[in-house]
């Protein structure tokens, strides 16, 4: 009987001693290595017998950088951790090393290598029983360390690489017609999900960055480079098999357990189960797809304002529409950078679409200036991610995985190499309402654009924003988790700063916290131009602010209760806990220690 039963039966009962009545609880605490109730090494026996061997002991290979922080060996390390590859391939690394001041990259004591959906449920069972933290990582993108944390079991879903095609898939226990699908293991990473739907001449919606893992961008949600035709990643969901907290394998789907299904759609990853398999809609796959990018200067402020003026209606009258996606930049320097994307155009639509704007732009020498000629490229859609095509005709815009013997396809688009291994000091994140760009309202958005660009470089990022998005595809939306503020957005804007790889303790490679502080107080003073237009617009759950204070309501809106109900449901005592995911507000900060 607890305090509470106590004080409503006070009345009925016979006197109780003072300290008796006090006594509570203590509150639960995750177990760490040195404490008493620390599985023994038979313990972890057991675990390996159950797992077919697949246990691992969780080394990092910075202790070698500790130990000799200008070595040759260390030296490689850092170089490695520009390569996604070399991170993806080691069971204790993450994409991102870290965010100055909020968390550092940190291994797991032991990992399950999981081969299968029953490996992950013994290594669920274990955590459980032994009262660990537990930790998921797939592609170990997760800008805000969810993939990672130091005395914990990791279970490790990389091995779990197996894809399959349908014809006619119908969830279990549907009726439902039957619908071309991609079925994908956890540890599946976007580059080969994409491969092998265009081999077979379909789409599949996902994320842009070819490293990203499948599961863990389905759970938040999912933005792709063309998510303004196909809709979010998470809306193409048909089924999940997911492993709960007491150790079941479950399937999810509209007819099975649909209230796990619905969360699973946009929840956030590691907090309602660990997702082995996803089985995705697949669309007739375009006839082409391409890029546009354009980097023009202008001369003053004026005229820079003048540009941004320019550039906010030519996208309302020619690019707010399923054809194009991805993003602007505005930097401090006066700067306009494009480089944006588009599908189902030929090269003479594509450069047709940007010719009013590049004409106005040519028309006034004195103000502005190309820094790089304007590029317009369509190539056929089964091409888009095939790294023979690509390095061949495309060699720029594609890197290798350097690693001696390395597999050829283990390519990634140049533009994301800043974000392999980086260190973020600040990343800020808004919904931008389609209201802005009503011609009584583009004044006040390009005043804000403007001033928020005097503090720090602001993106636009066109495809994750719903607004100009089939009708068909903004009602799947509708039926997922995520904020319905993203139905309403044109754009989300993002404000980030970040250095390369750096670790505290390793000397040489260290953040330079100074340079961090100064860096976030820009990119919150630029973001808090555009806040002041849309304070309450709410921020994409995987690209937000670590320290968002108001998170519930910024990630998820009023879908918020909804998916706490599922949580208590299906995770009742917390086993999977993730900084600023559903049911974390009952855990300390290192999800150790349960708030009472």
């Amino acid at each position: 009987m607890n305090r509470r039963d106590l004080m409503k039966l006070a009345g009925g009962l016979p006197l109780i001693p003072a300290a008796h009545a006090q006594t509570a609880t203590p509150a639960f605490q995750r177990v760490r290595p040195g404490d008493p109730a620390w599985p023994s090494d038979a313990h972890w026996q057991e675990l390996e017998a159950r797992v077919g061997g697949a246990l691992v002991r969780v080394r990092s290979p910075l202790e070698a950088c500790r130990a000799a922080p200008r070595s040759a060996a260390c030296g490689a390390i850092f170089k490695g951790l520009k390569n996604p590859y070399y991170i993806r391939d080691d069971v204790a690394l993450t994409q991102t090393s870290g965010w100055t001041e909020a968390w550092t990259s940190s291994p797991s004591v032991w990992a399950v290598a999981a081969r299968s959906a029953a490996d992950v449920a013994a290594a669920v069972d274990f955590a459980r029983q032994h009262k660990l933290r537990l930790v998921v990582k797939g592609g170990g993108h997760s800008y805000q360390g969810t993939s990672n944390a130091p005395d914990s079991l990791l279970v490790w879903t990389r091995s779990m690489d197996r894809i399959v095609l349908h014809d006619a898939f119908v969830g279990q226990g549907c009726t439902t017609a039957a619908q071309p699908a991609i079925s994908l293991d956890a540890g599946v990473i976007w580059r080969d999900a994409y491969a092998a739907a265009t081999r077979a001449g379909r789409y599949v919606q996902g994320g842009g960055c070819m490293t990203v893992g499948v599961a863990g961008l389905i759970q938040s949600g999912g933005f792709g480079s063309f998510s303004k035709r196909f809709g979010l990643a998470a809306a193409g969901l048909i089924e999940a098999e997911v492993v709960t907290a007491d150790g079941r394998i479950l399937i999810a789907n509209a007819c099975s357990n649909p209230d796990l299904f619905w969360g699973l759609k946009g929840g956030g990853g590691g907090s309602l189960g660990v997702v082995t398999r996803l089985t995705l809609r697949t669309r007739d796959l375009p006839e082409t797809f391409g890029g546009a990018f354009i980097v023009v200067k202008a001369a003053s402020d004026t005229a820079f304002r003048r540009l941004i003026e320019r550039f906010v209606a030519f996208y309302r009258e020619s690019l707010f529409n399923p054809a194009w996606g991805e993003q602007v930049k505005f930097h401090p320097n006066n700067t306009l950078e494009i480089a944006m994307v588009f599908q189902g155009l030929d090269q003479k639509a594509a450069e047709a679409a940007w010719k009013p704007f590049v004409d106005w732009v040519v028309a006034s020498p004195a103000d502005f200036t190309s820094v790089i000629p304007p590029t317009v490229v369509a190539l056929p859609a089964r091409f888009f991610w095939d790294p023979a095509f690509l390095k061949k005709n495309a060699p720029a815009v594609v890197m290798s995985d350097d690693r001696p013997g390395a597999p050829a396809e283990n390519v990634f688009w140049s533009g994301n190499l800043n974000e392999a291994g980086w260190l973020l000091h600040a990343y800020v994140s808004t919904w931008m309402p389609a209201s802005l760009l009503q011609p009584e309202r583009q004044g006040d958005l390009v005043d804000a654009l403007f001033a928020s660009s005097r503090h720090w470089t602001q993106a636009l990022h066109f495809n994750k924003g719903l607004a100009g998005a089939p009708a068909e595809d903004i009602a799947a939306v509708r039926d997922t988790a995520t904020n319905p503020a993203a139905m309403e957005a044109f754009a989300l804007a993002i404000a980030s700063a970040s250095s390369p790889p750096a670790f505290p303790g390793v000397a040489g490679h260290e953040p330079d916290l100074a340079k961090a502080r100064a860096d976030a107080a820009k990119v919150h003073a630029a973001m808090a131009e555009l806040r002041k237009l849309v304070p309450d617009a709410g921020s994409y759950v995987s690209e937000a602010d670590f320290f968002e204070a108001d998170w519930r309501r910024a990630f998820w809106g009023a879908n918020y209760p909804r998916l706490r109900a599922v949580k208590d449901k299906y995770d009742p005592d917390g086993l999977f806990f993730v900084h600023h995911g559903v049911g974390s507000e009952d855990w300390s900060p290192n999800g150790f220690s349960k708030r009472t």
